[in-house]
């Protein structure tokens, strides 16, 4: 492959475009001129050396090219913040200098090294919580998590009645929630936090004010924590530790559940079920309360649900009288709801009581709250069989 010299040191940049195959019209377009910018100033550093070495130190020219250009075509995941190009996250540094007394050469310094991430933009537009419930159900709700979760029961036996005491949460569910969030603290994340929030912050527009409030948090939290925002790793949407808790819900509910005077859920087990148990509690958990129970229905009261499915669903009391009168219904509780799930075979109906609506306050997923419900009835069969 021969490419054209225009002037020393230094090749036409229009003339590789013409030898090199993968140089598509797409890649010459506007769409990838930065791209191409970048393959044509890297084609320079490798003439500019290939002019000064001897010929038998040559690198083989035509396999260095291809490597560039399969290194080009990769697309782009992450990219450094610019400050200059957000003037909202200048105001966000301001705003935490003014109300919050933060070093504004330390928060410059923190974004500066700060990314956005392409990959996690794509999966909060397309969350594991948008799957059907049968497609959803597979990923939590198994066997081998079931067994985990009967044995970490085991092992923190202790911890577990001391929150079931204090708080009056059920050992199992307590599990089950660790068991889906982070597989038993196996799976806490892989993305720095602060690049998680940052991005959200300044590429997420639906939730934009949400996660600018857990970004805010989250300084606050490493401040009480006294460490580097860059160190912290967790969820693409910015959940940490064992339990997954967001920054705001780590610095409400978060407890030292151990007494050695740290709320650390990063990595203690005991201070997480405690902090587990401490926001279900908070946010109304009944002990000894129903969660969820299934309803067996005529098949023509199934036809007219699925007719009004995508309407508001009548009040449960209009329910009652076609015949849906489940065993523990209590009518003094009005987070009573009527729960649609998707069955491989058609919609499964579920009364859904007070404790399954303060699991939905941890994650608003119904197919969430279900897969908790499911997987801690599983291994709590484990658990007493033993």
């Amino acid at each position: 492959m021969m490419l054209k010299k225009s002037a020393p040191g230094f090749f036409d940049s229009q003339a590789w475009y013409r030898h090199v195959p993968c140089a598509t019209p797409e890649i010459q377009s506007k769409k990838y001129g930065a791209s191409a910018r970048r393959f044509t100033q890297l084609l320079n550093v490798i003439y500019q050396h290939f002019e000064s070495s001897a010929p038998h130190e040559r690198p083989c020219a035509p396999a260095l090219v291809l490597s560039l250009v399969l290194i080009v075509a990769l697309p782009v995941t992450a990219f450094a913040v610019s400050l200059d190009a957000h003037p909202e996250l200048q105001s966000f540094i301001q705003a935490m200098v003014t109300n919050h007394g933060f070093s504004e050469r330390k928060l410059n310094n923190w974004f500066r090294q700060t990314n956005i991430q392409q990959d996690i933009i794509q999966a909060i537009n397309t969350p594991k919580e948008a799957l059907p419930w049968y497609e959803y159900r597979k990923l939590f709700v198994t066997k081998p998590s079931a067994n985990r979760g009967q044995r970490f029961w085991k092992n923190n036996a202790t911890a577990l009645s001391m929150a079931q005491r204090k708080y009056g949460v059920d050992p199992a569910t307590i599990v089950a929630i660790i068991g889906v969030e982070t597989q038993y603290g196996r799976n806490t994340g892989r993305y720095r936090v602060l690049d998680a929030l940052t991005t959200l912050t300044l590429k997420h527009p639906p939730r934009r004010k949400f996660f600018r409030g857990e970004l805010e948090a989250f300084l606050l939290l490493t401040r009480e924590l006294q460490t580097n925002p860059l160190k912290l790793r967790g969820s693409y949407a910015g959940a940490m530790g064992v339990p997954q808790f967001i920054p705001s819900s780590y610095r409400q509910y978060a407890i030292d559940f151990n007494g050695d005077g740290r709320r650390d859920i990063l990595g203690n087990v005991t201070d997480s079920i405690g902090s587990v148990a401490n926001f279900l509690k908070a946010h109304g958990w009944q002990k000894d309360g129903a969660v969820i129970e299934r309803l067996e229905l005529e098949e023509e009261l199934v036809v007219w649900l699925e007719k009004i499915k995508s309407s508001p669903m009548p009040p449960l009391q209009y329910l009652l009288g076609y015949g849906i009168l489940p065993v523990q219904y209590n009518d003094g509780d009005p987070s009573t709801a009527l729960i649609r799930l998707e069955a491989e075979s058609g919609p499964l109906y579920h009364l859904g009581y007070n404790n399954f609506y303060v699991i939905t306050r941890y994650n608003r997923s119904r197919n969430y709250a279900m897969a908790v419900f499911e997987l801690s009835e599983w291994i709590r069969r484990l658990y007493k069989a033993r």
